[in-house]
């Protein structure tokens, strides 16, 4: 029939595309199901489109030709070269999509069997697959990706991951850029490796000097980080007023520069400045960036606090967020205490991970304190218990505005953008999409399931003055116009073109 004729035409020229279904056939991750200490490396072709490798190299390693100035990357194709096997292989899937055109067949027993119907709705459905290659709709690829590896559809997830290593390119378009991390990220789901990657990701790149870099190079071009410091600096300084000794814990001190403008800003205060403690928690991403350990922080800050002439002591709590206890924070008597939660509650595990529920384990200890502010500052997303294939299409959707944000400030052949994006981005990118249970560390959550966790601890909304809106405001104007701010029920969140990227509040007790 001329229908079927149609369909075999359509077959017959997937066979320059599509890979075979066995899965040890073409390069992917050095991974085996289940083991997640293998070390995996990924690479990407010459048009910027993923490809993993097995080596002991460093994951996503953009290696460099004498020639190559602007990181552009380099590797090997990755296509088997058995044509006769891939040939053979599209033979019998059309065969047992269409039939064959042989005169003899029983259609009687087929249809008695059930085989036609079933027959249908697979051609209906590589024809779909067809029509989406031919649109060229990269997210729309993307997620029909994702829902075949969660069906565990072999045949669809090797044609449509050929097809989208086309499409995406670490050079490209914000959606192609995006595109070649999370189509990584499920190479990597597939491999069962998304764990290796997202702790590898150092291994031999970068140099923690290099790391710092791409931090404040997106700490500078974007203001999503000045604008959760700023916030929360700005209800801390509101609460500690009239407070002569102030205590700030930082669950995550990183480089300690959120603190360099609050004591500025407290030096400046009528009345004369507080003194000053700041108890530092330490993490290993920071370390490394930093370079050595908290006393790297200790220095800069007592140098700040020095020049403004406010008195400072500083508390290096070399711990993990998830051990620390009361003990640690060495309170004393008569201080005014504030606790700063930037961006780093959602690493915490929660209920839906295990028994140890961190998360809200860390706002009763909170609370035990007697707090005169706790301030929260979470990217705006959905990734924490959502099944995959929605927590797929949220990062697609909260992850895009920001390398379109990044788009604007750096040109695509700016040498060290695609260094930003690898280092500051496509870590947390191929765990959300990769990993599960524990080793899925990068678990966002909705301000409204924050707000729901800080009352059940017995928290109330601070409110953020009027004076914290438009110091953001003017902040802003620095940055492209597309940026937002909305103040919301006591809750002020930066986005970019209206879809909400960052939330920053404030609560007391």
């Amino acid at each position: 029939m001329q229908t079927s004729q149609n369909h075999k035409v359509t077959v017959q020229e997937m066979e320059s595309n599509c890979w075979p279904p066995n899965l040890e056939q073409y390069c992917t991750l050095d991974s085996s199901s289940g083991v997640q200490n293998s070390s995996s490396t990924a690479s990407f072709s010459p048009n910027g489109s993923p490809v993993s490798q097995p080596n002991n190299s460093c994951p996503m390693d953009l290696r460099r030709s004498p020639d190559n100035t602007c990181c552009s990357p380099v590797s090997d194709s990755c296509v088997t070269d058995n044509e006769h096997d891939l040939s053979h292989m599209i033979r019998q899937l059309e065969t047992a999509m269409l039939g064959t055109d042989s005169d003899n067949i029983d259609v009687h027993a087929i249809m008695a069997s059930g085989r036609s119907t079933e027959v249908s709705i697979e051609s209906e459905r590589w024809m779909y697959m067809m029509e989406m290659i031919a649109q060229g709709d990269l997210k729309e690829l993307l997620c029909a990706c994702a829902k075949a590896i969660e069906n565990k559809d072999l045949h669809l997830t090797d044609c449509l991951m050929t097809q989208l290593r086309q499409m995406v390119s670490v050079s490209g378009e914000p959606k192609q850029r995006l595109g070649a991390y999370m189509l990584e990220g499920l190479v990597a789901r597939l491999a069962s490796s998304g764990s290796s990657i997202y702790k590898s990701l150092r291994c031999k790149e970068p140099a923690s000097s290099e790391l710092l870099s791409y931090m404040h190079i997106l700490y500078e071009i974007c203001p999503y980080f000045k604008f959760g410091y700023m916030s929360a600096n700005g209800a801390i300084a509101e609460a500690m007023k009239d407070e002569s000794r102030v205590h700030i814990i930082d669950f995550q001190i990183a480089q300690g520069s959120q603190w360099l403008t609050l004591i500025h800003a407290l030096a400046a205060r009528p009345g004369g400045p507080p003194s000053i403690r700041i108890t530092g928690i330490d993490d290993s991403t920071s370390a490394y960036a930093r370079g050595g350990g908290l006393e790297i922080v200790r220095q800069r800050l007592s140098k700040v606090a020095e020049l403004c002439k406010v008195p400072f002591e500083f508390h290096a709590a070399a711990i993990s967020a998830t051990d620390v206890q009361l003990e640690n924070l060495r309170i004393q008597p008569g201080e005014a205490i504030a606790v700063n939660f930037a961006m780093m509650l959602h690493h915490m595990p929660d209920e839906s991970v295990g028994a140890q529920n961190h998360r809200d384990r860390l706002l009763r200890l909170a609370k035990s304190l007697s707090p005169k502010v706790v301030t929260l500052v979470e990217q705006e997303a959905n990734t924490n218990t959502a099944p995959f294939v929605p927590r797929f299409l949220e990062t697609m959707n909260h992850f895009l505005p920001i390398f379109e944000s990044i788009d604007v400030s750096l040109p695509r052949d700016h040498r060290e953008r695609i260094n930003v994006e690898q280092h500051c981005l496509a870590r947390e990118i191929v765990n959300i999409i990769a990993c599960e249970g524990p080793e899925r560390v990068e678990r966002h959550e909705l301000l409204g399931k924050w707000r729901s966790r800080f009352i059940m601890a017995g928290f109330k909304p601070f409110p953020l003055s009027s004076f914290v809106n438009s110091t953001i405001k003017t902040l802003l104007q620095s940055y492209c116009d597309k940026y937002t701010l909305e103040d919301k029920d006591e809750v002020l969140f930066l986005g970019w073109m209206n879809r909400a990227i960052v939330a920053s509040c404030a609560w007391r007790c």
